[in-house]
């Protein structure tokens, strides 16, 4: 209280001292400063308002009562003690921006209008911030600087004053607040840390599967491709085998139908007989052989026989084409499985 009293008379004094320090000597002329506002009361009464420049008075009736500065004006709010809405006590200071715009009514609507302007800035200002709660003030300063400019101006028009702006200077908080606001803060740091760090987590795994799913997408994409080639040349392959025993059959039909012909057939029945006889030892150690496996001119003989029957039912009701038949004949002259063990 007593500092507080203290700080309240240094403000009076130096706003005392202002005031009758501009105060000029009553004199005829005088010369009035640019930006300021003369008040000028002629027998005690409010008389005019010298303009700058060249003024005259009239001695011992006119007197220079008052002498307004019409410049910014630039106060200090001392710091003070205030309560937040939820139960904070802060130390709060500022400083005030002001102008005089009527000097009639700075003159004669209050006593002392810096004096007056200071104390509606504190009250205010412990006013606006029991409206909000600790976090809320260091958020929305901005918001509390106009707030307090908005009421100072509501109670100052009457004074001829307009406040133009509010600037908070410093806010000191209690210890014990200050350590938990610090907890808070790394509390709230480590959290963002934790997230940061699950997400990239989350995102890595998700990158990897979605790589796991392309590759064997890929993957069974070249199998498929894979796949479809093999038929498709499988595919060829049997086509290409099947046109070439068709060409080979047709061939034979129509060597068969030539003119010796049949001495042909013979001559490649008797081929290839020879040859399966040559390759049954090749793949085991036990033969079984007919018991004529010498007589190779019977075996052609026999398939004369059978090829000759075949041409002669050639108008029966099977009707068999020589394309049939020369078949038949290379399917009669393979191998036939032995008949007696060695």
């Amino acid at each position: 209280k007593a500092h507080f009293m203290v700080l309240l008379t240094g403000v009076r004094l130096r706003a005392q001292q202002r005031w009758a320090s501009s105060l000029p000597m009553n004199t005829v002329v005088l010369f009035v400063p640019q930006q300021e506002a003369w008040v000028v009361e002629r027998m005690g009464r409010f008389h005019r308002i010298l303009e700058p420049g060249l003024n005259f008075l009239i001695p011992i009736l006119d007197r220079v009562k008052y002498v307004q500065s019409l410049k910014e004006i630039v106060i200090d709010v001392p710091e003070q003690s205030a309560v937040s809405l939820d139960n904070v006590t802060l130390q709060i200071d500022g400083v005030l921006y002001l102008r005089i715009l009527d000097p009639f009514k700075a003159s004669y609507g209050v006593e002392n209008p810096e004096y007056a302007v200071t104390q509606l800035a504190q009250t205010t200002m412990r006013s606006e911030l029991g409206k909000l709660t600790l976090d809320k003030v260091f958020r929305e300063r901005e918001s509390l600087n106009s707030n307090i400019v908005h009421s100072i101006n509501q109670a100052s028009d009457e004074w001829g004053i307009r406040c133009l702006r509010y600037e908070i200077k410093d806010i000191h908080v209690p210890p014990r607040v200050k350590e938990s606001m610090q907890m808070q803060v790394e509390a709230e740091r480590k959290k963002r840390a934790t997230v940061l760090e699950s997400e990239g987590t989350r995102e890595a795994a998700i990158n990897v599967a979605e790589g796991r799913k392309q590759a064997q997408i890929l993957a069974s994409e070249g199998e498929k491709a894979e796949q479809i080639n093999r038929a498709a040349g499988e595919a060829n392959a049997v086509l290409a085998k099947a046109e070439a025993k068709a060409k080979a059959i047709r061939l034979l039909s129509e060597a068969l139908t030539r003119l010796n012909g049949n001495a042909a057939a013979s001559l490649t029945v008797a081929e290839q007989y020879v040859s399966a006889f040559s390759n049954l030892a090749k793949e085991s150690n036990t033969i079984l052989l007919s018991s004529n496996t010498g007589d190779i001119s019977s075996m052609v003989t026999q398939a004369m026989a059978i090829y000759g029957s075949l041409s002669k039912t050639q108008n029966a009701c099977h009707k068999v084409s020589s394309h049939d038949a020369a078949e038949i004949l290379a399917k009669t002259f393979q191998p036939r499985p032995p008949q007696c063990s060695l």
